[in-house]
Formats: C-alpha cells, sequence, structure tokens
C-alpha cells in the first residue's frame, strides 16, 4: 500500500504534468485561432476581390478610389528589403560563426556569442529610427539621389538585426562537426581554414542552410524597421532608392485606426497577412526540412 507522502508526491506530478500539459495546449489552440481568423476574413475578401486579380494585378491602392488589390506591389517592396538584409546579414554571420566555432579560444566566444545576441535584445522601432535618421543621411554622402525613404537603409538595418540568428545557428550547426573530421583533415595536412571551409562547412552545411532560411523568414516579417524608414508608397520597382511599402508596412497603416472595421479595405490586411504568413510558412517548413536532415547525419 502506498504511503501518504507517495499519494501526495504522485498527486503533485499529476497537477504539474496537466500544467505543462496545458501550456502547450494552449500554444497550439492559440495558433490554430489566429490561423483561422486568417482563413476566415481572407475569404471574405476573395468573395469581393478575384484572386487573379490579386495575384497578378501590378497596383495596390485599396484606400483609394480607383481601388486596386495586386499583393504583388507590397512584395516587391518586401523582398528587394529582404534582399539588402540578406546581404548584410548572411555573410558576416556565416563569417563570425566560422570564428566563433573554429578559431575563437573558449574564453572569446563565451563574450563574443552573447554579445552578438544581444543585438537581438534591441526592440525593432529603435533600428527603425536607426534607419531613418543614422543610415540614411549616412548614404545620401554617398548616393545624392536616395530618397528620405527607401529600402536600402532599412534593408541593412535589418540585416544587423538578423546576424544574431544566422550566427548562433550557424555556429551551433559547425560546432556539431564530429571533432574526428577536423583532426583527420589536420593530420592529411590541410591548414585550418582549409579544414574550417571544405570540411566542416560542408559537412554542416544543412544547419548553416537552415539559418539563412530562417533568417529570410524573420526579415520577410519585420514590421517597425520597414514601417519607420522604407515609406509608404506602394510600387512595383527594384529601385532601391525611392519610397516603397511592405505587406507588415501596409498592415500597420490599416492597423492605425483610421480604416472602418469590417469594410474590404480593412479586409485587405487579412488577404496581405495571410499570403505573407504562406510564404514564412513555407521558409520555415523548408528549413525544419533542412534542420531534420542536419540532425539525422549526426546522431
Amino acid at each position: 500500500m502506498p504511503s501518504v507522502s507517495g499519494i501526495a508526491r504522485r498527486r503533485n506530478e499529476m497537477i504539474i504534468e496537466g500544467l505543462l500539459f496545458m501550456s502547450a495546449l494552449s500554444s497550439i489552440l492559440i495558433t490554430a485561432g489566429i490561423i483561422a481568423i486568417l482563413v476566415f476574413e481572407t475569404i471574405e475578401f476573395f468573395k469581393v476581390v478575384p484572386l487573379k486579380d490579386f495575384l497578378t494585378d501590378t497596383q495596390w491602392t485599396p484606400l483609394f478610389v480607383n481601388k486596386h488589390y495586386g499583393i504583388l506591389t507590397l512584395f516587391a517592396g518586401t523582398f528587394l528589403t529582404t534582399f539588402f538584409a540578406m546581404i548584410v546579414a548572411l555573410p558576416v554571420g556565416l563569417i563570425s560563426a566560422i570564428y566563433l566555432s573554429e578559431y575563437a579560444p573558449a574564453w572569446l566566444r563565451s563574450i563574443i556569442k552573447p554579445g552578438l545576441e544581444v543585438l537581438a535584445a534591441i526592440p525593432s522601432v529603435v533600428y527603425g529610427y536607426f534607419a531613418l535618421l543614422f543610415v540614411t543621411p549616412l548614404l545620401q554622402r554617398f548616393i545624392p539621389h536616395l530618397s528620405g525613404f527607401n529600402s536600402i537603409s532599412p534593408g541593412i538595418v535589418m540585416g544587423v538585426m538578423i546576424i544574431p540568428i544566422v550566427s548562433s545557428l550557424s555556429e551551433d550547426a559547425l560546432h556539431a562537426v564530429p571533432i574526428s573530421l577536423r583532426e583527420g583533415a589536420l593530420a592529411l595536412g590541410a591548414t585550418r581554414f582549409q579544414v574550417a571551409t571544405r570540411v566542416v562547412l560542408p559537412a554542416a552545411l544543412s544547419g548553416v542552410a537552415s539559418s539563412f532560411i530562417l533568417g529570410i523568414s524573420r526579415a520577410i516579417g519585420e514590421t517597425m524597421v520597414v514601417a519607420i524608414a522604407a515609406g509608404q508608397q506602394p510600387r512595383l520597382t527594384l529601385n532601391p532608392l525611392v519610397p516603397i511599402e511592405t505587406v507588415t508596412a501596409y498592415i500597420v497603416q490599416v492597423s492605425l485606426g483610421d480604416t472602418p472595421t469590417g469594410t474590404l479595405e480593412y479586409k485587405t490586411i487579412f488577404a496581405a497577412g495571410m499570403s505573407l504568413f504562406v510564404v514564412t510558412f513555407v521558409f520555415n517548413i523548408f528549413s525544419y526540412i533542412l534542420k531534420k536532415r542536419f540532425r539525422e547525419e549526426y546522431e
């Protein structure tokens, strides 16, 4: 017969197990609720606006008298800023990851890695004003025709924001490569640089690629930096010198309260949000597949 203390311990374990289960379940239910709202409102939107026009129209003017609903215009701005963010984040993040994994001593790694991750703790609104008030005026000294709102400065600043993601995840992938591969390459006469670039990096390629994709997803979904520094002029262009508008910046614009709730104009934010969700979901799924493959290779 179990003792009183054993019954009490078992009861406490069941309570803790139930709380943990409810915590896990609540995150799933919240996610499902968000998706359900997006799907419902998006269906209502497409009852009025044809999907073909939404995907092929080259103008986005739902708040004007002459209304157009071409989401490509917003995604052009989104991918333009993401492109500049990746130019900054991917090489800097990968180089720093290689240094931390292959060259830095343990004491220096314990200082630099947390220091890089501090960048992720800075509020994005601070990055936004940094891009608008410092980076843009600085770039205008070298690019005279650069507009006060553009895609270059928010892209660069977003790249700085994403460096910790790329660097940390890539460093973890590189650090997980078995030491025997390094020792074997060094025994054959390879230099440390050759070991890092020709042995360790190819072996950790799946994990590094996964960090890149997660970084891209983060840049696509960034809101405050582009809302502050990129402008609110939707245009289908690849010119980085002019103001543009991204999907997230448009959602912020409509959500400020000037657009009546329940109108078609208001429902555009759900259609735009659903489009953004699909894009980032695809990127995250691809990242998960690469990450799973990376784990299977070294388990």
